[in-house]
């Protein structure tokens, strides 16, 4: 027969079956391997009681649990003694990383070899990331943002950006106060925090609320047209990314035009920057955004560009754009023709994609004034 093990016979640390029970001086009992890591990680309190602990702090065999737990062993082997799974043992890891994390006796070594461990368990693992977000470690984590040293910070926004990747998380990191971080990250942290930041905003904004929370949260779309300004490669990159998720909600696109936004998109777009495109095909959609673009010049030579030159998701944005913008003005239909879009359109008929073709044709029928019925 197999028997449900008894829970003193596991380590409050791992929540596994010890091995080798030591009592601390607090009196309660743990795994010798799992206290021995917590004490090396520089805490000096019980993780239990939190009281403190003396600076070598001693470790007293349990001789009578070992026991109780070897004899029990004889009866329920198949508990006991299986190997354990690698997902189980990550999951130990994982326990005795986060008491680390959020003892507030932990020094910032310690935490930051927590933090780097807890970044590759919960890259793939979503078990250990519920375990993570439930533990309490996310206080934690935003309180290393908050250090103003700069590789914690790059650690704790790497470890929220894994816990964002479950959704259940998404707007209980909003609600734990995440935003004001990734703002206050993006005017001054490091290249690398803001581009992790950035990433994190994008991820957040999957779930719709956190969209309005975040574009009406203050200063957080004007950080991001801030960084696709000034930002290297990756930042930029990854704040146009940020940009198009926000955008997605009608509300953010009037805030996004406001913040300036337009002619710095169209600058990234004449870069290369392709992402940028797509954000103006959301921004097109408003008339603040029409009416930007409309006064920025040389916009309709970098859409055509991209439609020579672009990717089919560039190109099929750019049609769009082009198609917004000729259908409110006539001098823009003009320019629109000097740069030879209707012969483009003529040879994007016969493109792979869908949504191209048809967007070429609508185009050419607003550009030379056929009703789409003909």
């Amino acid at each position: 027969m197999a028997f449900d093990l008894p829970n003193d016979f596991r380590c409050p640390i791992s929540l596994e079956i010890m091995s080798d029970p030591v009592i601390l001086q607090s009196g309660h009992t743990f795994d010798r391997v799992s206290i021995q890591q917590w004490i090396d990680s520089g805490n000096r309190t019980c993780p239990i009681t939190k009281l403190p602990l003396s600076e070598n702090p001693s470790l007293i065999p349990n001789h009578a649990l070992r026991s109780l737990i070897s004899n029990f062993a004889h009866v329920s082997p198949k508990e006991s003694s299986r190997p354990r799974t690698q997902q189980e043992h990550s999951q130990s890891q994982s326990q005795a990383l986060i008491s680390t994390l959020v003892s507030r006796s932990s020094s910032n070594a310690s935490k930051l070899e927590s933090l780097s461990r807890l970044v590759r368990l919960t890259k793939r693992d979503s078990l250990i990331r519920r375990k993570v977000t439930e533990s309490g470690a996310v206080r934690a984590a935003l309180d290393c943002v908050d250090s103003g040293n700069q590789v914690l910070q790059e650690k704790s926004l790497s470890l929220l950006l894994n816990l964002s990747l479950e959704d259940d998380n998404k707007v209980g990191l909003v609600a734990d106060g995440v935003i004001r971080r990734i703002v206050a990250v993006l005017r001054v942290g490091s290249p690398d925090c803001k581009a992790i930041a950035a990433t994190l905003l994008t991820s957040l904004a999957v779930v719709e609320v956190n969209k309005a929370t975040i574009g009406s949260y203050p200063d957080a779309i004007s950080a991001l047209v801030s960084l696709l300004r000034v930002g290297n490669d990756r930042e930029r990159k990854e704040s146009a990314t940020a940009l198009y998720a926000l955008c997605s909600f009608p509300d953010n696109r009037k805030r996004v035009v406001d913040c300036g936004s337009v002619p710095i998109l169209v600058e990234a777009a004449d870069s290369g920057l392709e992402r940028a495109v797509e954000v103006l095909g959301l921004l097109v959609k408003c008339r603040g955004g029409r009416e930007e673009m409309s006064k920025v010049s040389g916009f309709v030579e970098v859409l055509v560009n991209v439609l020579r030159n672009g990717s089919l998701k560039g190109i099929q944005y750019s049609l769009f754009i082009l198609n917004c913008l000729c259908c409110c003005s006539r001098e823009i239909v003009d320019e629109v023709k000097r740069e030879g879009v209707v012969e483009i359109c003529f040879g994007l008929e016969d493109n792979e994609s869908e949504k191209i073709r048809r967007n070429a044709t609508i185009l050419v029928h607003t550009l030379l004034g056929i009703p789409m019925n003909s």
